[in-house]
């Protein structure tokens, strides 16, 4: 069984290794005088055990340091946190004080008898110092939060601009955009009207994506009707070949998740699969309830001719979900079929 020692914080055990010697120094020549340094080895054994009993406190004082701060980890509960932690550590600090001078009076080699006048100004030495490596302490604690904050907040920044690459990869592709345009140029010789239609459905996909591309969640209304869009302007290209049907909760409507997500669902789903009137790709979108939305597709995998990771749009997605709300994506797979289960995010106002 492996024990984990508490940490309040990153640099715990290096300030208890850069503290230790030098104040159980401090307080062995308070206890011995100068016997401390001009008895070799009262010098030794005194600071052995000091060292020790010492190590022992601190992490005592780590636990509960620990402790209280889960029991009071809100912002306005920091100055009761603290006035307990520093009660409680010196309470501990004088029953370690006490144990250590009795031991060295059992000890005959240190040759010591109980002085209260020392023991009493060890506790209020350690004491004072308690307090400085209590604020210490708090205020390393801190800057870890920032700091880990700022690592969080990058790696969603990161998270964000690929997403945004990913989402217009497809839409900017010269590929796509030739193939699109071939559809159009079709289009505008065989029935004007659907040429119209086509690029107003185009005109909404790049507009909901230039207007969205910095938002950090959307409703799942707007999500579903640049879906509307973007499935016009797919069908264009794959006709029958891909089928897309929704059936969504009017409640979950109002819901939010990060902007594009469907996008990159879906394209992934065609991306990975065969796209054919024979075997269409089935696309569905529903509320799972519990503030859940379940995409699914039928599974028909492409015979993969170059070395592409497919599952980029999806592995961005799911740490996106992760660094903004700390809640799962799940993606289940079957011979047949493909889950994916989104949580609905309610947005405070």
């Amino acid at each position: 069984m492996r024990i984990r020692l508490p940490q309040y914080t990153t640099r715990d055990y290096s300030v208890m290794f850069w503290i230790t010697v030098p104040f159980i120094c401090i307080v062995n020549s308070v206890i011995f005088g100068s016997r401390f340094f001009s008895e070799w080895k009262v010098f030794v054994v005194a600071t052995i055990i000091g060292c020790v009993g010492m190590c022992i406190d601190f992490i005592l004082c780590g636990f509960v340091a620990v402790a209280l701060k889960k029991r009071l980890p809100a912002e306005w509960q920091v100055t009761k946190r603290l006035t307990l932690m520093i009660l409680v550590f010196w309470l501990l600090t004088v029953l370690f004080l006490y144990t250590l001078f009795r031991l060295y009076e059992k000890i005959d080699l240190l040759d010591y008898t109980f002085s209260e006048r020392a023991f009493v100004w060890s506790c209020i030495g350690l004491g004072i110092i308690n307090v400085f490596l209590t604020f210490l302490m708090e205020g390393v604690a801190r800057y870890d939060s920032w700091k880990e904050s700022m690592e969080e907040t990058e790696k969603l920044s990161k998270a964000y601009t690929q997403s945004r690459l990913l989402g217009l990869k497809s839409q900017v592709n010269p590929h796509f955009l030739f193939n699109s345009l071939n559809s159009l140029s079709s289009l505008i010789s065989e029935d004007g009207e659907a040429a119209e239609k086509f690029l107003d459905e185009m005109s909404k996909v790049y507009r909901y994506m230039l207007r969205n591309e910095d938002d950090q969640l959307v409703t799942l209304e707007a999500e579903l009707k640049f879906v509307e869009s973007y499935y016009f302007f797919l069908r264009a290209r794959y006709g029958s070949a891909l089928q897309l049907t929704t059936n969504i909760e009017e409640a979950d409507t109002l819901k939010c998740l990060p902007p594009l997500t469907l996008q990159v669902i879906i394209e992934t789903a065609f991306t990975q699969n065969t796209v054919s009137k024979n075997a269409p790709l089935r696309i569905a979108i529903r509320s799972a309830g519990e503030n859940m939305l379940e995409i699914k597709n039928n599974i028909q995998p492409k015979t993969i001719t170059e070395e592409m990771n497919y599952e980029a749009g999806l592995d961005n997605l799911v740490n996106k979900y992760r660094l903004l709300v700390q809640l799962p994506v799940t993606i289940e797979d079957t011979v047949a079929e493909r889950s994916i289960k989104l949580p609905l995010i309610i947005k405070k106002t």
